[in-house]
């Protein structure tokens, strides 16, 4: 009986500094929680060969960030929802776009972000305005805050 007693004592005790050793993984930070409740309108496009591009109307093209994960927006004259994530500082990308289909008026930028909405990969706040980056400098979209 008291051998039985010692094994377990001694298995505790080889077990023991293991057990504290393993680590439970940090939860992933979100890089982007401050992108979180926040809602924007776009001013303008800059593409990598300098060229610019303005909407008719920026409340005609609004981007919400849920604190969720969600996002939804507003391009032209449809309206879609989908999914963004940030696994580091100033890193984003969205998911796919669940969108309306409508035929958008000639001159409308609704093709262009709808094209480049999976390029984007990293975010930059400054001056109380978001730069969205498209990867492999394909150019910037500035917004600035829905009031």
């Amino acid at each position: 009986m008291k051998s039985a007693w010692v094994h377990r004592l001694l298995l505790a005790a080889l077990l023991l500094p293991i057990a504290c050793s393993v680590r439970t993984p940090a939860p992933p930070q979100n890089g982007g929680a401050g992108l979180g409740g926040t809602s924007w309108q776009l001013i303008k496009f800059q593409s990598s060969d300098g060229k610019m591009l303005t909407p008719d109307d920026p409340a005609k093209y609004t981007i919400a960030f849920g604190t969720d994960g969600n996002v939804s927006a507003r391009i032209d004259c449809n309206r879609g929802r989908g999914s963004w994530k940030s696994l580091g500082p100033n890193q984003l990308q969205f998911g796919p776009l669940a969108l309306t289909r409508a035929m958008c008026p000639p001159g409308s930028l609704h093709d262009r972000m709808v094209k480049d909405w999976e390029f984007v990969r990293s975010y930059t706040l400054k001056d109380g305005h978001l730069f969205l980056a498209l990867m492999a400098d394909g150019g910037i979209y500035e917004f600035e805050p829905i009031r």
